[in-house]
């Protein structure tokens, strides 16, 4: 095995027992990079000889016995919508071409402090505005979309360009190309990871969270990340916890919500079967299975282009008026559409969301986790725009793969993509662990309790 195939947790066990440099590691991602990076087009830019100086400055301290944790000298890519000091943050976008930040975002600065080395920004769907990421190619077939909107993360992730990866979820953008590309997606609770420094799509939905290979890498990324910051309003008042799941894989007593309604319906029966499957295996883990009715699923989409669609067209207001054709078409279209929303249906939005927060809050109290597929389907083939379900029911691409994600942005409840194997098309699939506000270490239990009964995932096999 290669130091670029090793999990987050593996690389930082060896790295701490002086069986591997942090030059080693980052070298080999470098190398993997070169060979990958022409076919996928996940990164917008990485600079090697400064990912190189920031290894060699990690081996010297851990030479020394200045150990600082998990993450020291692991490379890492950040969704291009993270400010970095000295770097471009551009949105993958011609609106941001000139742009360069002057101070890191705080989960930069965190991942920074633990040591983790920065590869490159990776690329997003602009401004993380769509599902796609047309300039990344899917890890597992070139043909498919990426998902989005962190698609470029989750290709790095999947392909070994980076052993974990950072992106935004403000509808699914870190659980749909997740799930598409067979590595692991958490979106944390609402504010439990601050945004300062982070371009922002809407800010009552966005959320920051890690790509990672396994669940127990999730679980380090997101005790680097989380704590206060005053700086972003939204932040929450929480103490720092070590979210690490451990080796425990008995679930009994532990209630898993499985959907009756909304979760699977419309869904690939390939998906739906897989993520059965893998509900079957937390039944035999001991977990209690209770059937349950998701509240307000009608409303699900209504509320969170509601919310989304006026936040994202007042965020780029000045920009839009100035220079509309610097714009991709179809996020040009989505900001205009933002334009002629009016007050009264954002307000009912938000109205609308406060009335499902509490009806989720009831729902959560009667079951520990909920488990359901991720997405409907496998990625999509880049230049389909639809897909007709059995009965015969017409959807959006970009409507079907942030159907199942949107609820827990819209609550705020963190959810978690577990990868469950692959359809016969060999495309990736996910399952999508929800449950209660700073629920993570549950979830994350979970997801690695299920992931300790299948053998270890390999890399995409990119070629």
């Amino acid at each position: 095995m290669q130091p670029y195939e090793l999990s987050l947790a593996a690389a930082a066990d060896a790295i701490r027992d002086r069986q591997l440099s942090p030059v080693e590691l980052v070298d080999s991602v470098l190398t993997r990079i070169e060979q990958v990076e022409p076919l996928l087009g996940a990164y917008v830019a990485f600079d090697a000889e400064q990912a190189r100086r920031a290894a060699r400055e990690a081996e010297a301290e851990v030479a020394q016995g200045r150990h600082r944790g998990p993450l020291h000298g692991v490379p890492m890519g950040l969704k291009d919508l993270i400010d970095v000091a000295g770097w471009a943050t551009t949105a993958s976008s011609q609106v941001r071409a000139d742009h360069r930040a002057q101070a890191d975002s705080t989960v930069a600065a965190r991942l920074t402090a633990a040591g983790a080395v920065l590869l490159g920004k990776t690329h997003t769907h602009e401004f993380a505005y769509g599902l796609t990421t047309p300039q990344t190619r899917n890890a597992w077939d070139r043909g498919r979309v990426a998902g989005g909107s962190s698609g470029g993360s989750a290709v790095a992730v999947a392909a070994g360009t980076a052993t974990f990866a950072l992106g935004t979820d403000t509808g699914g953008s870190i659980r749909v190309p997740a799930a598409l590309n067979g590595v692991v997606g958490l979106k944390p609770t609402y504010g439990l990871v601050p945004r300062h420094g982070v371009t922002s799509l809407s800010w009552a939905l966005d959320h920051v969270g890690p790509i990672t290979r396994t669940v127990e890498d999730a679980a380090l990324v997101l005790t680097a990340l989380a704590g206060h910051d005053a700086r972003d309003p939204a932040s929450l008042h929480t103490s720092a916890l070590d979210y690490r799941p451990g080796q425990d894989t008995d679930l009994t007593g532990l209630r898993v919500g499985v959907p009756r309604t909304y979760y699977f319906d419309h869904v690939d029966a390939e998906v739906a079967a897989a993520v059965r499957r893998a509900i079957g295996q937390l039944a035999a883990l001991g977990a209690q299975l209770v059937e349950i009715d998701i509240p307000m699923t009608r409303y699900v989409q209504p509320i969170l282009w509601g919310l989304l669609v006026p936040e994202a067209t007042a965020y780029h207001e000045r920009t839009l008026r100035a220079a509309p054709e610097l714009y991709q078409a179809d996020v040009r279209i989505l900001l205009e559409a933002g334009e002629l929303m009016s007050a009264v249906d954002h307000v009912r939005a938000q109205r609308a969301r406060t009335m499902m927060r509490e009806q989720w809050a009831r729902l959560l109290e009667t079951v520990d986790v909920i488990a359901a597929p991720a997405v409907p389907m496998t990625a999509a083939a880049s230049d389909q725009e639809t897909v007709t379900w059995s009965e015969g029911t017409v959807e959006s691409v970009s409507d079907a793969l942030v159907r199942l994600s949107a609820p827990a942005n819209i609550v705020g409840v963190p959810a978690l993509s577990v990868p469950v194997g692959h359809d016969t098309a060999g495309l990736p699939i996910g399952m999508q662990l929800l449950g209660r506000p700073l629920g993570e270490r549950a979830l994350l239990r979970v997801g690695h309790a299920y992931e300790q009964t299948r053998p270890a995932r390999a890399l995409a096999p990119v070629a």
